[in-house]
């Protein structure tokens, strides 16, 4: 029998909070957990996997549509292959373009750094974030 975990062991092993556990199974990222006599949920290891498979795709900046979208070709990978390509490729052209504007920032505060470290008179961080945008 496999072993059955309540909403406490599975909020503290998969550092999540009980509110989203109950969160993700009402917008259907986690099907209906299995409930004990008194409506106690109970989430056995393939409720965990699934969890750590939701974290995952988080952490590599998937949206929960997108998560949702990849739980359903998950039951299929050879099938889904192309969609789950072309999403992952559309992430990652997300993540190059944000690169990209991290880049330009970084070079923008940079600039105004060396330029207020230079300045005898007034602040040009100061004056930079006062222009009209």
């Amino acid at each position: 029998m496999m072993p059955l975990y309540s909403i406490g062991e599975v909020a503290r092993r998969m550092e999540l909070s009980a509110d989203t556990l109950r969160y993700y199974e009402k917008i259907g990222l986690l099907p209906k957990v299995s409930r004990t006599g008194a409506g106690i949920r109970r989430y056995d290891e393939e409720d965990l996997s699934r969890l750590n498979f939701i974290k995952r795709a988080q952490r590599m900046n998937f949206s929960l549509q997108e998560i949702k979208n990849l739980l359903i070709m998950r039951n299929n990978p050879q099938r889904a292959k192309t969609g789950i390509r072309k999403m992952t490729a559309e992430k990652l052209a997300d993540i190059d373009n944000h690169l990209q504007e991290l880049g330009r920032l970084r070079n923008e505060l940079q600039l105004l750094l060396n330029l207020c470290q230079g300045s005898a008179a007034g602040c040009p961080i100061i004056e930079t974030l006062e222009e009209p945008s």
